[in-house]
């Protein structure tokens, strides 16, 4: 029997990756046709053996067999009778014999006619499970005192009911095994309570199957496991004709344990921070645990689907289960927890009436527990409750102004606890809310004077004093939110308010610039460094959510802050001409760099977000572009390769991309102090500098997008660099990388056609060899993934030549025959080229590819599959896995299917969260 069992798990299971498809199929047909023998050698001990070890190896070597073997040795005879009636009710079988029921359930895509017996074998089992325990059994303690025997039962008991249910619902949607069925779920009910996560993890796939089944089957969306046309054969309870919903009433006893045992077991969502840690103290979380997002999510959809079921159950186990912990009947972190986080989860899913009286009640009773509490833990775990709760009903909060209002300011209050957790969800929150809701903060609200914004930034230095610079530096970010808004009804001025909100920041500059101007070493002191670093950050979050309005606090400081990085400039590159490359490790190094570093990111998010009415490109680019062009770009140049800062190269490729045509008289200056020296370090290998060289290409992209006159405005030889460093771009073998430099040449192609005066000088000198240098890359079997560029561009240029748009001779008119012409000659020459490549090739086949080539009339999808016959062709590619050359393919029905689930997930009700819904005011 062992070795029978074996022999099974090495055949079908351990080999599944290994063996070729035909040879699984072989040795399945040789063991079907030897199987009645073991078949029959397995049901005599099961009959005749007294030998309790012999049954249970017996029962273990038959559960591996029933995935494969013919139906009718498990329908055509006694073999589930002998399952149920005579091993299922023996303690030391059970189990065992569970497995072989699991594996028998858990058969799907059979023939109907089969149906009737599955309904049979469900029936049977209720019938014996019901000898074990009853379906109001509570499996929590015997799960937590029982032995290892009965804790794997109720595992196993999960396998067989979640996965029976979700191979054969329909089939026991019949009158005769209806009670079976509900029975049935009321067991798996009571499974999903025990503690214990993969169990509920089991369960839980089946609860969501179920819900959502229902929901598309309720709301008539089609694509369910439910078929429409056999609802005549399902119970008509209540007199409801509609049988479509008259199977949510059927299950709705079900239902209600269902949205029990969700509440109580809710995952913790992403946007929680604190956490109850091994030692049962509350403390702020380090690590995101990935099952636990991936869980919650499959939690919130099951609970949205039971929510749009039935409303009023949701709201009315929530609210009872909230009661319990105000009147402290059931008070523990864990309650309160999975009911916030539930609370939470199904924002949306209610029309708005009933979110709001079902919320003035839920946040009037979180922020009385919140008063009545003691303890600083107690009241870190309701804090983190309210807050997740008021930051997922933006749509509630901008109904109700004083909700909003005492929300936030309980915020502020959050925001002075000493526990960090707390301050840090304060700030998130409060960002979230201010993100949602920035139209309310703005205007003036019914019973008040003022914008309130204008209370906020008076009481600002109060409001923040007990904060870390990351979350002063988030609050600013919520406050910028606000300052964004444009609306019509707008009173105030957002100018005179940016001023007043960056006081503090700007005070601290004004004394750290005065006293530069003393003894310029205090700017080199590691704790002003820091300082610096600190008020560059908040600026560039209030950068990032302000948006162009940022202009007027940016003239502030921006000459004083070009001063600072070129003083720091200056100091590492004295430090590196004394001590050498090794300098740029020394903390004090590092820490000039950091400052450096922050004020190149912040000109990237202003250059990024500025924009009409205040920050004009035109304004920009000669406001703010001439006097940064010496400072940075001298530095970049000068400095040696590891001192370099890659954000260099993003500040510019951001400038181009943002201002374009207005700094294309600058581009050839900014290439030619960063073009060579960044070459340089990136072409010895394709490894070192991996930032450096993605930035790099990215910035020759905009250049080539945005203001390509400018290429042909730099020498020869910087040109002949640009071609250059596009084909080293397609030979890495980093993905981003070879396709950002396909992308480069297509773009640049597009555009030398465009410009008669530069093309034919270019096709001339480049042509020939970029068609070697790309089919070189796409030759190499380590670019498949660009297949879909490379075709693009061969039949670009191809096809080119063959038009006669190359009017200038593309071959040395000496060595040639007389009356050559560009066709003729590119053909011969591709011809020897893959000749000479690829000696396996005959010259047929190669005379062929090429004809094909210069076809004008093939159009893309054609060309495409022309090339890849040709490359399966080759030698190298025959025997290699092919599949990337299909990538394009794959990846566009990945994409259609993710648009189709994303577009089924909008149409319900509370899917989205509200941070993934575009509807800030």
């Amino acid at each position: 029997m062992q070795i029978l069992k074996l022999l099974s798990e090495e055949v079908f299971d351990f080999s599944r990756d290994q063996m070729v498809t035909e040879k699984v199929k072989r040795m399945k047909e040789s063991l079907n046709g030897e199987f009645a023998q073991i078949f029959e050698l397995c049901q005599f001990v099961l009959e005749h053996s007294q030998q309790a070890s012999l049954l249970r190896v017996t029962l273990q070597t038959l559960q591996r067999f029933l995935t494969w073997i013919p139906l009718g040795f498990i329908f055509q005879t006694n073999l589930i009778d002998i399952l149920l009636n005579k091993f299922f009710p023996v303690d030391q079988f059970r189990n065992d014999a569970l497995d072989c029921l699991t594996e028998i359930g858990t058969l799907q895509d059979l023939d109907p006619q089969y149906d009737p017996l599955f309904r049979q074998l469900f029936t049977g089992f209720l019938q014996r499970l019901g000898e074990v325990f009853s379906p109001e059994t509570d499996l929590r303690s015997p799960f937590k005192y029982g032995t290892e025997d009965v804790c794997l039962f109720i595992q196993k008991l999960a396998l067989f009911l979640s996965g029976f249910f979700k191979a054969h619902l329909k089939a026991l949607e019949v009158p005769e095994s209806q009670d079976a069925l509900i029975a049935g779920m009321f067991y798996l009910v009571r499974v999903s309570e025990v503690q214990d996560t993969e169990i509920f993890r089991i369960c839980l796939e089946a609860w969501h199957m179920l819900a959502e089944d229902l929901y598309k089957s309720d709301h008539g969306s089609g694509a369910s496991y439910y078929d429409a046309s056999s609802t005549s054969r399902i119970l008509n309870l209540n007199g409801n004709s509609a049988g479509n919903s008259s199977r949510k009433f059927v299950y709705s006893p079900v239902l209600t344990g269902v949205r029990q045992v969700m509440i109580a077991n809710m995952a913790k969502p992403e946007e929680v921070l604190i956490v109850e840690d091994e030692n049962g103290d509350i403390v702020r979380e380090t690590t995101k645990d990935t099952d636990v997002i991936a869980q919650y999510k499959t939690m919130r959809d099951t609970l949205v689907y039971l929510t749009h079921l039935n409303c009023e159950d949701t709201e009315s186990i929530m609210l009872s289960k909230l009661s319990d912990q105000v009147e402290g009947a059931q008070w523990s972190w864990n309650n309160l927890n999975t009911l916030c986080w539930a609370i939470g989860s199904i924002s949306g899913a209610m029309s708005e009436d009933e979110e709001k009286r079902f919320l003035v009640t839920v946040i009037k009773d979180l922020l009385g527990l919140c008063e009545a509490t003691r303890g600083k833990d107690n009241k870190a775990v309701v804090a983190s409750n309210i807050m997740y709760v008021v930051g997922q009903y933006p749509r509630f909060l901008r109904a109700h102004w004083k909700f909003l209002k005492t929300v936030v300011n309980k915020l502020f209050e959050f925001m002075h606890e000493s526990h960090p957790g707390v301050q840090d969800m304060a700030c998130d929150t409060f960002l979230k809310v201010s993100t949602k809701c920035k139209r309310k903060f703005v205007t003036v609200q019914s019973d008040e004077t003022r914008p309130f914004i204008m209370e906020l930034i008076e009481s600002l230095p109060s409001i923040i004093s007990d904060l870390e610079p990351h979350q002063v530096q988030a609050f600013y970010e919520a406050v910028g939110c606000m300052l964004n808004d444009k609306g019509p009804s707008l009173t105030i001025n957002r100018q005179e308010l940016q001023a007043k909100l960056m006081e503090m920041p700007n005070r601290t500059w004004r004394v750290i610039m005065d006293q530069a101007q003393n003894n310029v070493e205090n700017l080199v002191d590691p704790a002003t460094i820091k300082e610096i670093v600190k008020i560059l950050k908040t600026n560039n979050r209030v950068c990032r959510s302000v948006g162009g309005l940022f202009t007027y606090q940016l003239q502030t400081f921006f000459l004083d802050m070009l001063n600072v990085y070129r003083v720091y400039s200056e100091r590492i590159s004295a430090a590196v001409a004394q001590q050498g490359a090794i300098a740029t490790q020394m903390s004090l190094v590092r820490t000039m760099r950091s400052a450096k570093k922050e004020v190149l990111r912040l000109l990237i998010v202003f250059i990024d977000k500025s924009g009409p009415p205040e920050a004009e490109p035109i304004a920009v680019a000669k406001g703010f572009i001439p006097p940064v062009l010496d400072p940075i770009l001298g530095d970049y140049q000068r400095n040696i390769a590891g001192a370099r800062d890659p954000e260099v190269l993003t500040l510019f490729s951001t400038v181009v991309e943002k201002l374009k045509g207005n700094v294309v008289d600058e581009v050839p200056r900014v290439m030619e102090a960063i073009f060579e020296c960044t070459l340089e370090m990136i072409s010895k290998n394709f490894e070192d500098f991996p930032e450096h060289r993605i930035r790099f290409f990215e910035f020759l992209k905009a250049v080539n997008q945005h203001c390509f006159s400018a290429l042909f405005n730099i020498p020869p030889e910087h040109q002949k660099l640009v071609v250059h460093a596009i084909v080293w771009a397609m030979k890495h073998t980093e993905r981003n990388i070879s396709d950002t430099g396909l992308e480069i040449l297509h773009d640049l192609l597009l555009n030398v056609g465009n410009n008669p005066n530069i093309s034919q000088a270019f096709y001339q000198q480049y042509l020939v060899t970029l068609i070697q240098d790309i089919f070189a890359v796409m030759t190499d079997r380590l670019h498949k993934s660009g297949f879909k560029m490379h075709a693009t561009l061969l039949r670009m240029i191809f096809h080119l030549v063959q038009a006669n748009k190359v009017t200038v001779p593309l071959f040395d008119p000496a060595t040639q025959p007389p009356g050559q012409t560009n066709p003729l000659f590119l053909r011969d020459y591709m011809c020897n080229l893959l000749i000479t490549s690829f000696p396996n090739l005959t010259q047929t086949q190669v005379s062929k590819f090429v004809d094909g080539m210069f076809d004008i009339n093939m159009d893309l999808p054609t060309f495409k599959i022309h090339l890849r016959d040709f490359l399966i062709e080759l030698k190298e590619f025959s025997s290699e896995d092919n599949s990337a050359l299909f990538m394009e393919e794959k990846e566009r029905a990945a994409q259609a299917q993710q648009q189709a689930a994303m577009a089924q997930r909008n149409a319900i009700p509370g899917m989205l969260k509200p941070s993934e819904i575009d509807d800030d005011l």
